[in-house]
């Protein structure tokens, strides 16, 4: 039987799929980031056991992102307004790789923050304009994003790797970097890469904070006190070392 993709439609059956792939996938690298950590020597951080499968994920991330990101570029495919890998997602999963590579503090503070909160919540409110599953759009979006927020739960509380108040100050700077260069792209480019510029066609969150600019500076001030809030819990609990101790 042939596959054939109609529209994506947001929390229809594609969508509930991919959620529970999701959760199944969070499941499953927690108990073996655990599993890792108990078998690293006393004393180590992190063990050879972490290390060698976190190479592995990396390139992993690798391998799934060339084959949606080449398919972006092809003649038939290209526009400039969507194959750039512009999107903070892009971002994402290039400190994915390198956070997964180096285990690292700068790369899990950026999958801390980045993951768990604006890579969550595109796989819960997808912007995702072409067809459904099997469409490569659908996979291009949907593998990166869970594999991003995989590997975000996988440091966390798989292997235990902690945020603190250097790592909130580091992400906040490496996104408003990242938002600054963007905005001004799209204003020359004609382009909207990371909504900075206008809001998505689909429905999303942004719909619920107003018009532009509105929606941009309620936004900037959702994520530093957002942030905020998921690192100072860690800073509380001294039984927990921060990633970068």
């Amino acid at each position: 039987m042939v596959l054939t993709a109609g529209r994506f439609a947001a929390f229809g059956p594609s969508h509930w799929a991919a959620l529970g792939l999701f959760a199944a996938g969070c499941a499953g690298l927690v108990m073996l980031g655990r599993a890792q950590r108990a078998a690293s020597e006393p004393g180590e951080r992190v063990g050879a056991q972490a290390r060698g499968f976190g190479k592995a994920y990396a390139l992993a991330i690798v391998y799934v992102v060339i084959g949606t990101q080449v398919h972006t570029l092809l003649p038939g495919q290209w526009r400039i307004g969507g194959s750039l890998p512009l999107q903070l997602c892009d971002v994402a999963w290039l400190a994915a790789i390198g956070a997964l590579w180096t285990l690292g503090p700068r790369g899990f503070a950026l999958m801390y923050y980045w993951g768990l909160t604006l890579s969550l919540q595109g796989l819960l409110t997808p912007a995702l304009n072409g067809t459904d599953y099997p469409d490569i759009d659908y996979l291009g979006f949907f593998g990166p994003h869970l594999m991003i927020v995989w590997a975000a739960v996988y440091l966390t509380w798989g292997l235990g790797m902690r945020p603190d108040w250097g790592g909130y100050r580091f992400a906040v700077a490496a996104t408003a970097a990242w938002a600054v260069a963007t905005f001004v792209f799209n204003l020359i480019a004609d382009t909207n890469y990371g909504y900075l510029n206008d809001k998505p066609s689909t429905g999303s969150v942004l719909d619920l904070l107003g018009p532009w600019p509105w929606y941009v500076l309620a936004e900037i001030a959702i994520i530093l006190l957002g942030w905020a809030l998921i690192t100072w819990p860690w800073t509380r609990l001294s039984r927990y070392p921060p990633a970068s101790g």
